[in-house]
């Protein structure tokens, strides 16, 4: 089985200062893209994944590198790193906040408009979705749910946007246990999901052992590019 670490950021800052949590500040990020392709790392997107029919086939350096919440400072300062370093990425999106603020956190971070979104190449960036309200699914109801896959579908519909059904998991939740874990990936196949993305801080194996189950890497703005590189590597497994 192919080894394939998928990477998680969110906002980006172009101050150092700013760099913790789960923002990274863009000197940072382009050490990071600057690491992955002076040493050989093929990023991909989850669309490609199927292509693969054996892990002969797999890159020996296979890396997916995804950002969460389609902040518009991901457009201004990851977007022309991932261009410099000939990069792909795939960018989550909240569809009810698309054009307004993150309302679920800070309040200030401005996400990206409709415009904004389909400005990106398609061979560069793939979209994804984040849910539609960016509520934890495993603190809402079956119907709920459904409810939020269809507001998406509307969404996308509306707009006219090409969006790959891979939808991470807003905060990374999802029911894991029980009756309601077994209804929830019922769900995301009723609704064609191809690959649900929790955290995890795992490096998979390919092919996945549960599509709805694909561990990411949370790459946090305080981290050295050696800390990050050990992630890379293996997780978060090594602390």
């Amino acid at each position: 089985m192919a080894k394939l670490p998928v990477l998680m950021y969110h906002s980006v800052s172009d101050r150092l200062s700013e760099s913790k949590g789960l923002t990274i500040a863009a000197e940072k990020l382009e050490e990071q893209f600057k690491f992955l392709a002076a040493n050989g790392y093929t990023s991909l997107h989850f669309k490609e994944l199927q292509g693969f029919l054996s892990p002969d086939q797999f890159p020996e350096k296979a890396v997916i590198i995804t950002f969460d919440d389609v902040y518009v400072n991901q457009l201004e300062l990851a977007y022309p790193l991932l261009q410099k370093y000939n990069l792909k990425a795939c960018f989550y999106i909240p569809f009810q906040y698309v054009g307004a603020t993150d309302d679920w956190s800070s309040g200030q971070e401005a996400i990206m408009s409709v415009e904004q979104l389909k400005s990106l190449n398609p061979n560069i960036i793939e979209l994804g979705l984040h849910s539609f309200a960016h509520k934890k699914y495993d603190e809402i109801s079956e119907d709920e749910v459904q409810e939020d896959f269809d507001k998406c579908k509307a969404f996308i519909k509306e707009h006219d946007l090409d969006i790959h059904n891979t939808l991470a998991y807003p905060y990374g939740k999802y029911p894991k246990k029980g009756d309601y874990n077994i209804a929830f990936f019922k769900s995301l196949n009723t609704n064609r999901i191809a690959y649900g993305l929790r955290i995890g801080n795992r490096v998979n194996h390919y092919p996945f052992s549960n599509n709805y189950e694909v561990q990411r890497i949370d790459i946090r703005g305080e981290d050295s590019l050696k800390a990050f590189q050990k992630k890379l590597k293996k997780g978060k497994s090594w602390f």
